[in-house]
């Protein structure tokens, strides 16, 4: 719906909906530093909201071989993902003593249950179905998760582009059930390395393959700040969703979105 008021009847409060989004935090104690744990998470999943945003138009303009113009979105998420990261260094000025006042509040809660991030790994191309369960509360949320589980991820339409431009994907790969973890492929290895070994001639394909290995690069780097923060306030405690905590956490951190992009430097 289009706002009906003049440009000169806007304020800075009004187009922001500050009033709403200034209220929009509720401790549950009267802990001082429960407001920044509620105020930490809720901007990370403010910024995955537009991480969000930004990885769909670039879908959208890869899937229609768009190369360059995708560069900006993925420039502006992997940007992104490096605030996010510096916002546990502000998180970890909360001691342990801190928290344990008001960790029996946040009863099962847990980052582990964010539809956002879940949707992002989604859209990376690491898939698992495990995680529609955490939402089924939330029907909106679980549709556009279960959405995300079912669309080719980032990786599969750049892949489809390399197919498109002539370079050997195998079939296989590209009819693949897009809903399953993407398996690396020896294959998409040699296509990549012809990118790499004449990137004058595959210069567009190039330059998306770094911007792509900026997003894992940063998701890597997310992680791994993720566990030392979580090991420095509560060690190696479980997790209030019921995880292991930073054995979880440091497990994830073997993860890769494009694998393929990882090994092909060995053999360069």
């Amino acid at each position: 719906m289009t706002d009906a008021r003049k440009p000169s009847e806007i304020t800075y409060a009004g187009y922001l909906a500050l009033d709403d989004l200034l209220a929009a935090q509720h401790p549950l104690s009267d802990e001082h530093d429960e407001m920044l744990f509620v105020i930490i998470h809720q901007t990370k999943e403010l910024w995955l909201k537009q991480i969000l945003h930004e990885v769909t138009l670039a879908q959208a303009l890869i899937r229609g071989g768009d190369l360059v113009p995708a560069y900006k979105c993925l420039a502006r998420v992997s940007r992104i993902q490096a605030v996010m990261t510096m916002s546990w260094d502000i998180l970890a000025t909360m001691t342990p003593a801190d928290y344990l006042r008001f960790r029996g509040v946040l009863g099962s809660s847990s980052g582990f249950q964010s539809d956002q991030f879940r949707r992002f790994e989604f859209m990376l191309g690491l898939k698992d179905d495990r995680f529609l369960r955490f939402h089924v509360e939330r029907p909106a949320a679980h549709a556009a998760l279960q959405a995300a589980l079912a669309a080719p991820s980032l990786y599969d339409d750049t892949l489809s582009q390399l197919a498109v431009a002539g370079l050997p994907i195998p079939v296989a790969v590209l009819n693949r059930d897009v809903s399953k973890p993407y398996e690396p492929s020896e294959e998409v290895e040699a296509a990549w390395l012809e990118v790499y070994r004449d990137t004058a001639r595959w210069w567009p394909f190039y330059q998306l393959a770094e911007k792509l290995v900026d997003l894992d690069d940063a998701l890597l780097t997310w992680r791994h700040k993720h566990v030392v923060t979580v090991e420095r306030i509560i060690g190696r405690r479980r997790g209030t969703g019921g995880t292991e905590g930073v054995a979880y956490l440091t497990e994830t951190l073997q993860r890769r979105c494009f694998p393929e992009l990882w090994s092909l430097r060995t053999k360069l």
